[in-house]
């Protein structure tokens, strides 16, 4: 079973995964999934997969068979179980804890070929919409205090499938990064008796430089300091923490892909991570936080610099970047 464990000097945690372990060996150059072939995530091989979670079903049909347009299923080779204790163990200074939680795949599409670019405008709505179906469900147990859902589009990007999917990992702790942001956003808060997030959607309204489009209910940005080029921010406009949007799946979906459309037509179809940060579970409602969904392009590489400081070098100022988007013809 898996672990997870603080680290003394950072304040991380990490999780020790048996299941996905790997020798030295096994740590080689990552080889593009394979094109063609068989394909568990296609339909008619539904029984290749563990039990389905979860599935919208237009024709009514039955778990694990074909007739499903979205699928949630565990993951294979999970991270983190729902099975396990929340055993605490303390040794000097280090601190672990049993790897509970879930990993789940989310299927977008019995169509191998598709993208989230791709995809047809429903389709991904109902994406979206099982993204918060599956929040909602798993924030019932008690012992998880947040779920992050990520997509790795592109074998550069950490995808091990070339058939295009997303996955869910809930845990028991809230993960650093999102940590930091929700202590920052506090203290400004304290400080301005503002949003931070509000105030930014306000300014960068204002300014119109890196603005890259918006509709009624949210709107794209490149982020003042961009930790990579082509760095892309999706915020609802209304001050939400959670995420959910309020009825307006569907303008979500429309702006989601068009701004995929715009960088895979100025960047040649780009590997890229895409995550959603949401309130932790045990504050969700506040007056400081606001959902978001972050979409980073793979087109730098993390080298010593960054490791060792914690700094990152972008050649491609905001401003730029959100013109070159803005200007593009989908």
């Amino acid at each position: 079973m898996s672990e997870l464990r603080k680290d003394p000097v950072s304040g991380g945690w990490v999780i020790i995964s048996v299941e996905r372990g790997k020798r030295p060996t096994d740590f080689g150059m990552r080889v593009s999934p394979k094109k063609g072939g068989f394909c568990a995530f296609c339909k008619g091989n539904e029984y290749t997969t563990p039990p389905e979670i979860a599935a919208i079903r237009p024709d009514g049909s039955s778990p694990n068979t074909p007739g499903w347009s979205t699928r949630v299923v565990p993951n294979k080779f999970p991270a983190l179980h729902i099975e396990s204790e929340l055993d605490k163990i303390a040794d000097g200074v280090y601190h672990k804890m049993g790897g509970v939680g879930a990993h789940e795949v989310i299927i977008e599409s019995p169509d191998h070929d598709v993208t989230l670019s791709t995809l047809p405008l429903k389709s991904l709505e109902d994406v979206l919409r099982m993204f918060h179906c599956r929040i909602s469900d798993l924030k019932k147990d008690k012992r998880l205090k947040y779920v992050l859902i990520f997509k790795n589009e592109g074998a550069a990007a950490g995808a091990s499938l070339e058939h295009s999917h997303t996955q869910l990992i809930a845990l028991p702790i809230v993960p650093k990064l999102v940590h930091e942001e929700i202590v920052n956003a506090r203290l400004y808060h304290e400080h301005k008796g503002q949003c931070i997030f509000c105030d930014i959607i306000q300014q960068e309204k204002m300014a119109n430089i890196r603005v890259v489009s918006e509709n009624e209910c949210y709107l794209c940005l490149s982020p003042y300091a961009p930790r990579s080029p082509f760095e892309t921010w999706i915020l609802p406009k209304k001050h939400e923490c959670g995420f959910a949007p309020d009825g307006s799946f569907s303008l979500l979906a429309q702006i989601l892909q068009q701004t995929l459309k715009q960088i895979d037509k100025i960047l040649n179809l780009p590997p890229y991570n895409m995550m959603i940060h949401i309130s932790p579970f045990e504050n969700e409602i506040n007056e400081y936080y606001h959902w978001h969904i972050e979409i980073k392009p793979l087109l730098t590489k993390i080298a010593g610099f960054e490791w060792g400081s914690g700094f990152y070098i972008n050649p491609t100022p905001p401003e730029e970047a959100a013109k070159f988007m803005r200007e593009a013809q989908i």
